[in-house]
């Protein structure tokens, strides 16, 4: 028996968070292990509840985009795939979120209806908005700066940079996301070890 896709909900709009319930308790394959509306709140639970899936609300308080700092704490403290909510359907501000927060997909609150087909896909795989999503990522890479992040995925990759080279190279990846250490760079490729599609 296939095991139920294990769903956090993290959205600070309680009509919202009630249709969500609603119409995930009704599929016969989902399980909604936890519900919170506060950053703390949902690094914490993804931790304990080790969801599948965090669905990420972008706005979770007057701070505009706290969920995007939410989703990466999440990628660095968890194995859950994060799908971001949204009532923005600026191209722009999604693509910006979805690149810095590493969300394996995103649906708009106005385009409810893709929710649970979104779940599914990123549960089993990849939704196709992974693919885009991780494309961009890479294109704010230089050609070096991304063959010392591949290194970090096979380890048999040889870089033909001098130590020194790579090791600056390491820091300006981890400035441009937004991360504050190699451990915590490490971490969030271990986590997302399939998610970067890089070409051959």
């Amino acid at each position: 028996m296939t095991e139920n896709i294990r769903v956090l909900i993290v959205e600070n709009d309680s009509d919202f968070t009630y249709l969500i319930t609603k119409t995930l308790s009704a599929q016969p394959d989902m399980e909604i292990v936890g519900r919170c509306s506060v950053r703390e709140d949902a690094v914490i639970m993804a931790a304990r509840l080790k969801p599948d899936i965090v669905l990420m609300d972008l706005n979770l308080s007057s701070s505009n985009m706290d969920g995007i700092d939410a989703a990466k704490d999440i990628h660095l403290s968890s194995n859950a795939k994060v799908i971001i909510l949204t009532a923005f359907e600026s191209p722009q501000i999604i693509i910006e979120a979805s690149k810095k927060s590493f969300a394996s997909g995103y649906v708009f609150k106005s385009q409810f209806e893709f929710l649970v087909e979104t779940i599914r896909k990123a549960s089993k795989g990849h939704t196709p908005q992974e693919q885009m999503i991780s494309s961009l990522i890479l294109n704010d890479l230089t050609v070096a700066e991304q063959a010392v992040l591949q290194s970090l995925f096979k380890h048999d990759y040889r870089l033909q940079s001098s130590q020194k080279t790579i090791a600056n190279q390491k820091t300006v990846i981890l400035k441009k996301f937004g991360l504050k250490s190699q451990k915590e760079l490490e971490r969030l490729i271990s986590n997302l070890n399939d998610y970067f599609y890089f070409s051959t």
